[in-house]
């Protein structure tokens, strides 16, 4: 029997055109393997809702759109049966080159034939799913701010940063690891579950997606003027080596900070409270992962 697979179709994701994917689709999904259906999202949280309703129907679920469109598909699948896959469109893509998944759509689709699964690791964080980075601080303000800029896309991205990061002020945050406290000064903490928040620029370079643990990369203040050579170790792999940057792992995590702020989950942006709960959830979800990556 055929294996059948669901399209969640984002058309906004990532400022980029979509009409060629049915047709991508019907030229280089293996007809022997699988039967298809493509459906599109009409706004938030549609992607959720088409994806939970495809459990159980499809083997396969696949998001073709940005981190937005992963997180919302990927969420309906946690612990469910269905498999995840993704054809990455966003500014960013982090889950999917972290998993080696090519970023080009003709070989995202062929990568499905080949179907390679590995269950994964996934976060939580106040109940609310992340998959590859978490945070809050100054990128989830960026994600803030980023979020109602027309333009998308990396450098759109890095322009926001070099406009906000003036006049961002440091926090001071106390937290619990596993039952272990601290209180840290940071310009921004990160949960990182893969290594990466997208476009190759790596916080955590040690970071395992099936490890069972989450890395709280700490960011300390900084010279201004360091800036920039802080975005190179992120793009260099480096940025562990650095002595702003602190990174203590754990599964079960309780930041308190002074009060409510924005946090973002795989860049997309939210408000929360004064106190965040994160945890990690063990091999909860199953997915295509690329011919690239290493377990």
């Amino acid at each position: 029997m055929k294996s059948k697979v669901l399209f969640i179709i984002n058309p906004v994701a990532g400022g980029k055109r979509k009409d060629a994917v049915p047709g991508l689709i019907q030229q280089h999904l293996d007809a022997a393997k699988f039967e298809y259906t493509i459906v599109y999202t009409t706004g938030v949280a549609h992607a959720r809702e088409l994806s939970a309703a495809g459990v159980g129907k499809y083997t396969i679920i696949i998001a073709v759109g940005g981190d937005g469109t992963v997180n919302e598909v990927a969420s309906a699948l946690v612990g469910a049966g269905s498999i995840f896959g993704v054809i990455p469109f966003g500014s960013g893509n982090g889950l999917s080159r972290f998993l080696g998944i090519p970023m080009d759509i003709e070989n995202a689709i062929k990568n499905i034939n080949a179907g390679r699964v590995e269950a994964i690791d996934t976060g939580l964080m106040n109940g609310r799913h992340f998959f590859n980075m978490a945070g809050m601080g100054f990128d989830a303000h960026i994600s803030e701010v980023f979020s109602h800029d027309k333009k998308r896309g990396f450098w759109a991205y890095i322009k926001s940063s070099f406009q906000e990061v003036t006049n961002y002020k440091s926090e001071i945050y106390q937290l619990n690891i596993d039952g272990r406290a601290y209180e840290r000064q940071a310009f921004m903490l990160s949960f990182a579950n893969s290594s990466q928040y997208g476009n190759n620029a790596h916080i955590s370079p040690r970071a395992s997606v099936q490890d069972g643990l989450l890395d709280v990369c700490v960011v300390k203040p900084f010279p201004l003027y360091k800036f920039i050579i802080m975005g190179l170790r992120m793009f260099s792999k480096t940025a562990h080596k650095s002595p702003y940057v602190e990174i203590i792992q754990g599964r079960d995590i309780m930041v308190t900070r002074k009060k409510a702020g924005p946090v973002h989950l795989d860049g997309e942006p939210q408000l929360m409270g004064d106190s965040v709960a994160i945890k990690i959830l063990p091999a909860s979800l199953k997915l295509i992962v690329g011919s690239t990556y290493k377990a």
